[in-house]
This record gives C-alpha cells, structure tokens and sequence, in this order.
C-alpha cells in the first residue's frame, strides 16, 4: 500500500495537480481502446478456428 502511495506522490510532483485529470482521461481511454481491440481480435480468431 505505501509503495502505491509513493507512485502516487512521484506523478503528482512530476504532472501537479492540474494535468492529473488529463492523464487519467487520456488513460482511460487508451484502456478502452485496447480492450475493444483486443475482443475484436479474439472475436475473429474464434471465427477463423
């Protein structure tokens, strides 16, 4: 848990405060994006088999 806390510390420091939401909607997204991806291409490999 502290070692989270730390990470957390170091990314504010890095970003400050006013680019944390922007990074974590950029984020976000990026996340959404492979995970769509990533079913589309399991979703054709289990046609083609």
């Amino acid at each position: 848990m502290m070692k989270y806390l730390l990470i957390l510390f170091v990314i504010v420091l890095l970003f400050g405060t006013k680019k944390l939401p922007e990074l974590g909607k950029s984020f976000g997204q990026s996340l959404k994006e492979f995970k769509k991806e990533t079913k589309e291409l399991t979703e054709e490999d289990d046609k083609n088999a």
